[in-house]
């Protein structure tokens, strides 16, 4: 029971990332086609360092589930969160070292990834009766 458990949230959290990613990915597209190579490079960059990140998070945090092991939950949680924040601040320092990157499109793809994320409980509500 708890891994059907583990594999639903894990999946609503995957749903997340690809919507986080879409969003983020349309918003390459149009820094591309009116801006060029460039700024759609700049804005991929900042939708892969925004989703990347959760998808590792969401991995590592449904990985148990269960009231039996509520201890792993909140550990994997946590030690999700902690490589979440280090994968984010590793891929900002390695595009920033490593490539030419245009900020206005890099963080403008970000935001609006985070954007999808913060208003996830608004587009993912669960209608009831």
């Amino acid at each position: 029971m708890s891994k059907i458990l583990a594999r639903r949230g894990r999946w609503s959290a995957y749903k997340l990332v690809l919507m986080q990613a879409a969003v983020a990915g349309g918003g390459s597209v149009i820094f591309f086609v009116f801006w060029g190579m460039q700024y759609g490079m700049s804005a991929l960059a900042g939708m892969i360092i925004a989703a990347f990140p959760n998808f590792v998070f969401a991995t590592l945090t449904f990985s148990h589930m269960g009231a039996s092991q509520s201890g792993k939950v909140i550990q994997t949680f946590y030690w999700g969160e902690v490589i979440k924040l280090l994968l984010t601040i590793a891929l900002f320092c390695i595009v920033f070292a490593g490539f030419k990157v245009d900020f206005a499109p890099l963080f403008t793809t970000y935001t609006l990834a985070l954007a999808v994320h913060w208003t996830a409980p608004f587009l993912f509500n669960k209608k009831t009766g």
